[in-house]
């Protein structure tokens, strides 16, 4: 859960640790960690007064004649950060994005996230998340381009002592624990070489912080075991991609989760069903913050378990959001889990359109079709007709037609950053579009 540290307790945790520097985050647009390192003896200047960068060097971001913009850290996101050497001991600190009149910067996308929290406690609810973040580990084979080779070949659930993984996801564990993140489970997943973490429920803030600390940790862990950690959400063609399922709720200002009814079949709320109905309306629209690469649409095909179809139920799979089967009967377990995002989105912009979809539902009162219990995946064009089951987009292209038309996302983003994300990925989908692809040179250099 969110901590509630003051500036004086971190000043006095640097001193009392010896820490001589402090690296400072922020991501730009897409999601990418951007950081900036001062030495520990400037850190009360920077939490009083922020520190100045140039802000038209960053994704997204401003343009060269409004570059100037300032970093705030945030106390409660303060941390050592373990496996660094005693002799230069640092402690990280994420930081809000302001400008030069002291105004949060509206592109800043923990900023967006904030606006979208805010909205929920309008309305008398906190928003909860728990993000399910999946990895491949791959081998380094010291050549100019590495191959996608899993460095194991374990399965669902597999376990071995001797196994590398095993003693990569270990350490991994220990040190976001060590980091004040609180973890559900780790454990290998379906395809070889992939990896699942569990990030512990919280307010989606907080969950969104611990994703991209998770994904740094991640990352630092595998190279000094000299394997390269991937969150590309499809890297190796015929096997299962990767997802971040992402576990909501809503609960009321006095900690009451607003998702339960214990008389209901499924263990769920009206409120709950009004947020599902939300989501299920704009799901089209969100593919590009939360499925945002090229990649991420080799993953949302058919098969592999993606939840490519736009249904909800229980037991089924193959479902955009299922009401996990613990959930029922036990009220701070009600939830529902949204299985489309993947690990290549940026989670404070994804946790922001996920929740203004969930509260328009809320307020307009949608109600959704009912709950898909079978296979969807075996149902031919008739049958998905007959129920009204849409499907999320094909490409990243489909995506960006579709969010580019949608209010929602164009009020959720703001302005700013709902331009700069278009732009952005336009281009990268016109750098991929006019690519000659192995694929097209195995299929028509011998033959046309």
């Amino acid at each position: 859960m969110a901590r509630n540290l003051t500036k004086e307790e971190v000043l006095r945790a640097i001193k009392e640790e010896g820490i001589k520097f402090i690296v400072l985050q922020f991501t730009d647009i897409m999601g990418s960690v951007k950081s900036a390192t001062i030495p520990a003896g400037r850190l009360e200047e920077a939490l009083e007064h922020g520190v100045w960068f140039d802000g038209s060097s960053v994704e997204g971001f401003a343009r060269i004649h409004e570059s100037d913009m300032y970093l705030m850290p945030d106390p409660n996101t303060f941390c050592i950060l373990p496996w660094e050497s005693e002799n230069v001991r640092k402690a990280r600190l994420i930081c809000d994005v302001y400008t030069p009149d002291h105004k949060p910067f509206e592109g800043d996308p923990r900023y967006i996230l904030k606006r979208a929290i805010q909205r929920a406690k309008d309305l008398g609810y906190i928003y909860k998340v728990g993000p399910e973040v999946e990895f491949f580990l791959f081998k380094m084979d010291d050549t100019p381009k590495p191959q996608p080779v899993p460095h194991d070949v374990g399965s669902y659930f597999d376990f071995s002592p001797r196994d590398q993984a095993a003693v990569v996801r270990s350490e991994i564990i220990n040190f976001l624990q060590l980091m004040g993140i609180d973890m559900e489970m780790d454990h290998h997943e379906v395809a070889p070489g992939q990896h699942e973490v569990d990030i512990r429920y919280s307010d989606a803030l907080t969950a969104a912080d611990n994703v991209i600390t998770t994904k740094f940790v991640i990352k630092a862990v595998a190279q000094a075991h000299n394997l390269h950690a991937s969150f590309m959400p499809k890297p190796i063609f015929g096997i299962n991609g990767s997802g971040m399922h992402t576990h909501q709720s809503l609960f009321t200002l006095d900690e009451r989760n607003a998702f339960y009814n214990p008389q209901d079949k499924y263990g769920l709320s009206q409120l709950a069903y009004h947020f599902i109905a939300g989501q299920l309306e704009h799901a089209r629209a969100l593919s590009a913050i939360l499925a945002p690469t090229v990649n991420s649409y080799k993953r949302l095909v058919p098969g592999y378990e993606a939840p490519v179809y736009i249904c909800w139920g229980r037991i089924n799979r193959s479902a955009l959001i299922r009401v996990p089967g613990f959930s029922a009967g036990k009220e701070n377990s009600a939830r529902i889990e949204l299985r489309c995002p993947d690990p290549s989105c940026n989670p404070y912009l994804a946790f922001a359109v996920m929740l203004h979809a969930g509260l328009e539902g809320v307020e307009k009162g949608l109600l959704p079709p009912d709950p898909v219990e079978e296979d969807v995946y075996h149902f031919d064009d008739a049958r998905l007709k007959e129920l009204y089951i849409r499907t999320l987009p094909g490409s990243l292209a489909e995506a960006l037609d579709e969010m580019e038309r949608s209010e929602l996302v164009r009020k959720a983003l703001g302005e700013h950053a709902f331009r700069r994300f278009l732009e952005a990925k336009r281009k990268e989908w016109d750098d991929y579009r006019i690519k000659v692809t192995d694929w097209e040179l195995e299929r028509y250099f011998f033959v046309l």
